[in-house]
């Protein structure tokens, strides 16, 4: 990998975790919030919900803007509006003025992978591209290992609102770094294989609208189910099953992005050296989270070791399946003028199954049967494994036996 090429995937990986501090905090310490405030856990998570669905919604936009706006202007104004989002609900207690505050906050942080996709894709080549969406992936698990390990203590120290204060303060100096230092693109019209035609924009949007992208994107749903399902209502989970303080069952969520961490390795190696058609990698390792499930479905109410670990599996297998189906496709096209767009579609997918689960977990696990959660994450990984290894046969008559570059 490329000297440059590295320092801006650390550069873009630092600036992802500081996104991921100012918008998983909630999740993270909502079970602190509903012992805080006296709110139910339903009445709270339409904040959850609503940040989802305008985080899916905005992926769009972000995705059409991507391909058109400096990716380094779009970033910094995204973390802005994040930062003052999570000041601002640091001085509510109503739940409706707290949903329509986390909903922006939901649609600002929209604005941020696509265009991080737009500059690693057209800044780098294919292999650089491949290592350094791994590297910024790690932004996922380094944001989360913050939230969760320092929400603990600084809600012993001052409460739940000052962990949005702090969550602000780190999103308003990545902002601020973002402007100043990170590069800009350079021309679309520098493709490798010159520039970017009429013709190969139309057959963008053909494959982009295709059957096998249809099934992607399903399955990708039932991945955002998974991983944003399961991080979010973990700590309840661990809290209300084995009677533990909320506290406690946050500090128990750090083993989530430990796990994802060394997924996020492996899935990046698995595609690399051995599965090299992305929809044969995301199927295996669907596979594993299918099982995980099951594992986690058998512990529940048994063990509170077993249940976090699998938890962990669980969540590490989406992460890794997540990387490959969500942030290696986009690079399929090069060339075409709408990786950002492409990018911001799917990650949208992976929104929608994240609001779904986020509603529905209250509505199934409200009577205390987290049994019945599980089993609904057993299935939907079943469906998700079944849905990717459906659209493999198609994948490979677009992009070639193995899949493992760009179609243009």
């Amino acid at each position: 990998m490329e000297k440059k090429s590295r320092k801006l995937a650390l550069f873009l990986m630092c600036v992802y975790t500081s996104s991921y501090v100012t918008r998983i905090n909630f999740g993270a310490i909502v079970a602190e919030m509903v012992a805080g405030t006296g709110l139910s856990k339903d009445a709270l998570s339409w904040s959850l919900t609503g940040a989802f669905i305008t985080y899916g919604a905005g992926q769009l936009l972000s995705g059409w803007l991507g391909d058109r706006v400096q990716p380094k202007y779009l970033l910094s104004l995204g973390l802005f509006v994040s930062s003052a989002m999570n000041l601002v609900t640091a001085s509510l207690s109503d739940p409706v003025a707290m949903a329509a505050v986390w909903c922006v906050n939901g649609l600002a942080q929209a604005f941020l992978w696509p265009p991080i996709v737009r500059l690693t894709a057209n800044r780098m080549t294919k292999d650089d591209f491949k290592k350094s969406t791994v590297i910024v992936s790690y932004g996922i698990t380094t944001g989360t290992i913050l939230v969760y390990l320092v929400s603990p203590l600084i809600i012993t120290l001052s409460g739940w609102r000052a962990v949005f204060i702090a969550s602000a303060f780190v999103g308003l100096v990545a902002s601020a770094l973002v402007f100043r230092f990170c590069p800009k693109t350079e021309s679309e019209t520098k493709e490798e294989n010159g520039v970017v035609t009429e013709e190969k924009k139309r057959g963008g949007w053909a494959l982009v609208f295709s059957p096998v992208m249809m099934a992607l994107m399903a399955a990708i749903v039932c991945q955002g189910a998974l991983r944003d399902g399961v991080t979010t209502w973990m700590p309840s989970y661990i809290s209300e099953t084995y009677s533990l303080g909320t506290a406690a069952a946050i500090l128990t969520g750090v083993l989530l992005p430990l796990f994802g961490m060394l997924c996020l390795k492996l899935a990046g190696a698995l595609y690399s050296k051995v599965l090299k058609n992305p929809m044969t990698c995301g199927g295996v390792i669907f596979g594993f989270g299918v099982v995980s499930a099951a594992c986690l479905y058998f512990a529940t109410g048994r063990t509170t070791v077993g249940s976090v670990l699998f938890s962990a599996a669980l969540t590490g297998a989406m992460h890794g399946v997540n990387l490959i189906l969500v942030c290696m496709v986009p690079g399929f096209f090069r060339g075409t003028g709408k990786v950002a767009f492409v990018s911001g579609a799917l990650n949208t997918c992976t929104y929608i199954g994240s609001a779904a689960s986020v509603w529905l977990v209250p509505i199934v696990a409200g009577g205390g049967d987290w049994s019945a959660t599980v089993a609904l994450w057993c299935a939907i990984a079943a469906v998700g494994c079944a849905l990717t290894f459906i659209a493999l046969p198609g994948f490979r008559r677009r992009f070639g036996g193995g899949g493992n570059g760009p179609v243009f």
